[in-house]
């Protein structure tokens, strides 16, 4: 199986079919990639980064706890962190 950081290194040169097949890959993962997931967000860019938020959201309720830490830890990550959070919680009430 893929780390995720093998995933993200895909990314760089994934056209679209191949980068909805790496998200896919990064969502079956499950819960356990979470930590890692939140840390890269605040630190890729691009494509990287899009992918990473989209998984987050996937993922849904869980990541939550994950991301409002990071905000806590770092307030230049405060705002991406909330943005992904009304985006979980508004397609969980969807």
């Amino acid at each position: 199986m893929e780390t995720v950081n093998e995933i993200l290194t895909k990314l760089e040169t994934a056209d679209n079919t191949t980068k909805n097949i790496l998200e896919n890959k990064l969502v079956s993962i499950g819960t356990s990639v979470l930590p890692v997931l939140v840390d890269q967000l605040q630190v890729v860019r691009g494509i990287k980064r899009g992918v990473v938020a989209m998984t987050l959201i996937r993922i849904g309720d869980a990541s939550v706890k994950y991301l409002e830490k990071a905000a806590q830890e770092n307030k230049d990550f405060e705002w991406v962190a909330e943005y992904l959070i009304r985006e979980i919680k508004g397609s969980v009430a969807a």
